[in-house]
């Protein structure tokens, strides 16, 4: 069985999804359920987790419900408004939805590249532990070293990184993204996501040897017990299709035993989710 760790749903609409720039026209559309199954089928996929998309509880409503009508949606990461002095009332409500099984906030757009840091924030974040839920990180590179401080004051809560990062694949830099990442993954409780490498790459250029470095970057870090395998889609058809993605994955880890590929396919989504 392979999870698909990171993917998305919406209904489109211009007012939610702001963030989808000129360059990203043909992501204003639909993408729903159908459309997932049949690129899980087409690639061997055969659960997922679904991600927020926009922040609204409503959409993590409706993620939810998704999840519940559809069993191979086998968890969910869900926006809550993590600043809000009522965090831990939206915390309570949703966490009764078994499927919510982590948190996350778009990091990457505030305009206050310290937001990781903010007090209000952090007092969020401390809630999650305790009602069993994991926190995803979007960042870009230049966020890394305000991660490790934040990570720091979060022992033993659960982190996954989203897009390994996303370190600076289209100008050709690997550093230094890779020591902050291997720094990064010194903490026993992060756990990275391959996904989103190709459409931080040129989008229609892009090859797999250019995207290999940092793999193995990833993979030296964290080991394949707390790295797994997401598509980012539909994201992801800004650079190439669902197909094109898992043979380019399915090719970084052909050198790999059958348990440390089973590990990145599968045990490590499992174990950092709760699944």
């Amino acid at each position: 069985m392979t999870i698909d760790a990171h993917h998305h749903l919406w209904k489109y609409n211009d007012r939610d999804y702001i963030w989808m720039s000129g360059e990203m026209t043909a992501l204003r559309r639909d993408f729903l359920i159908p459309e997932l199954e049949q690129v899980m089928r087409e690639s061997g996929v055969e659960g997922t987790i679904a991600v927020q998309a926009r922040q609204t509880k409503e959409e993590t409503e409706w993620l939810l419900d998704l999840a519940a009508r559809n069993p191979f949606i086998l968890g969910v990461v869900g926006w809550v408004p993590l600043a809000d002095a009522d965090a831990g009332s939206y915390l309570e409500f949703f966490v009764q939805q078994p499927k919510l099984k982590a948190v996350r906030h778009v990091l990457h757009d505030e305009p206050d590249d310290s937001y990781i840091l903010r007090d209000d924030f952090n007092r969020g974040v401390s809630l999650l532990r305790n009602l069993g839920l994991a926190y995803d990180i979007l960042i870009f590179e230049r966020h890394l070293p305000q991660t490790l401080t934040f990570v720091d004051r979060h022992p033993g809560q659960i982190f996954v990184v989203d897009h390994i990062a996303k370190p600076r694949i289209r100008e050709g830099l690997v550093s230094p993204w890779r020591e902050r990442m291997m720094e990064l993954a010194k903490r026993e409780n992060v756990y990275c996501k391959v996904s989103g490498m190709a459409t931080e790459a040129d989008w229609k250029t892009w090859t797999p040897d250019g995207l290999r470095p940092y793999f193995d970057v990833v993979l030296s870090a964290f080991g394949t017990k707390r790295l797994m395998f997401g598509s980012d889609w539909p994201v992801l058809t800004l650079a190439g299709g669902y197909e094109k993605w898992m043979s380019t994955f399915r090719s970084f880890i052909a050198e790999l035993s059958p348990d440390e590929q089973e590990s990145v396919c599968r045990s490590s989504a499992i174990a950092a989710y709760g699944l």
